[in-house]
């Protein structure tokens, strides 16, 4: 499955537009990870932890709109839209959504 930003795929012409396709990851941040990063930001570095979970839900996100698209008949998603969010009441969780559009090329 091609993925991609652009509206299009070069060399490859849209055939058929099958509609928009999502896919979302909400995932909860845990106390001693909150704990580290927070000594990391005091003594300086990555937080290598929050890092990791932030592409595995960015990676989870897009394995769904991919699923999404394969299931619509689509070989490629266009147009593809990375949003990150927090929620919670103290900021708790993150949110990953992936958007695109669902197409044969």
């Amino acid at each position: 499955m091609i993925v991609t930003t652009t509206p299009t795929v070069e060399g490859r012409p849209v055939q058929q537009y099958l509609g928009v396709v999502t896919g979302e990851v909400i995932v909860g941040a845990n106390m001693f990870r909150d704990l580290f990063a927070s000594i990391r930001d005091i003594v300086g570095g990555r937080s290598g932890s929050y890092e990791d979970v932030l592409a595995r839900a960015r990676m989870q996100a897009l394995d769904e709109m991919k699923q999404f698209a394969a299931g619509m008949g689509g070989n490629a998603v266009v147009g593809v839209d990375l949003d990150y969010e927090v929620l919670g009441a103290n900021g708790s969780m993150l949110m990953v959504s992936a958007t695109g559009t669902a197409v044969v090329v």
